[in-house]
């Protein structure tokens, strides 16, 4: 568990556990001489991808960015990448209740980032957070139903029910949802992708998602082959660091195994690197 505070919110976050991704996919054109200098690989090719998630306390509100991959996996996908499911143990050992989350954000829609957000119960879907409200960009939540190419990342039972009710709420691109916690739009991994942005005191945190999955891929052309639309991703990444690195935001990893966050600098030769691990295990 890390935990940390940004003005005035405390940041703590939270694993759903780890899961194996293909080295070569996780990394796109990347040649692994490079990536493995920087990760690991089994003999199948695959390395470790963490799910991480951020319960952000504002004082007024408990906020829980990202629900992890879940416990509703089909069959053949939880053979492929196995089924974790720590958060809600992992949420108790830091004495947090599904009762005591008022505001679940989804950064996007795919099965590792919103697992959580529903569970089975005597078959029928249930909010995992009952007094949650959930948000989520409405042209991600669109192109959940009308995409080809990567259909295989999403699980309708993650999220449908939840807009059915009412309880999920499409946002239509920037937006403070509550005093110091905003949404934005960086386009790239999926067209409507949403970082979380997190201000107090003067201080800045961002949930930057696939955007940026893990430590590894700070570089600007180190980008997945799950990114529908890569040069975007470089855009965005662009984007990004232009606001982050000047402004000393904290940067939030979605995938890091080991890393949850950390500040960001350049280095002598303008490259993007590591600045310090933000905080140690609490």
């Amino acid at each position: 568990m890390y935990r940390l505070t940004i003005g005035d919110f405390e940041l703590t976050a939270i694993s759903d556990g780890t899961y194996p991704l293909d080295g070569g996919a996780f990394f796109g054109v990347v040649p692994k001489t490079l990536w493995s200098n920087k990760v690991s690989s089994d003999e199948e090719n695959r390395v470790t991808a963490g799910l991480n998630s951020i319960v952000v306390r504002t004082g007024e509100k408990t906020l829980l960015i990202e629900t992890g991959i879940g416990n509703k996996l089909p069959e053949k996908m939880a053979e492929i990448y196995g089924q974790p499911a720590r958060l809600l143990d992992n949420l108790q050992a830091a004495g947090i209740s599904p009762e005591d989350i008022d505001l679940v954000i989804n950064s996007h829609l795919h099965f590792d980032h919103c697992g959580w957000n529903t569970v089975k119960q005597n078959r029928a879907l249930k909010a995992t957070f009952p007094r949650a409200r959930y948000y989520v960009q409405q042209g991600e939540f669109r192109h959940a139903h009308e995409n080809q190419r990567d259909s295989i990342s999403y699980l309708h039972e993650n999220y449908d029910s939840l807009v059915e009710s009412g309880r999920m709420e499409l946002v239509d691109g920037t937006r403070e949802i509550v005093p110091g916690i905003s949404l934005e739009v960086f386009s790239g991994h999926t067209r409507d992708m949403q970082a979380i942005i997190v201000r107090s005191g003067g201080k800045t945190a961002c949930y930057i998602s696939d955007l940026i999955p893990t430590s590894a891929h700070l570089d600007l052309n180190w980008v997945m082959a799950f990114d529908l639309y890569p040069l975007e991703t470089i855009e965005s990444r662009k984007r990004y660091y232009s606001r982050a690195i000047p402004e000393g935001w904290l940067t939030m990893f979605t995938h890091d195994p080991r890393l949850p966050w950390s500040y960001l600098e350049r280095d002598e030769r303008g490259k993007m690197v590591l600045k310090q691990k933000a905080a140690g295990p609490s």
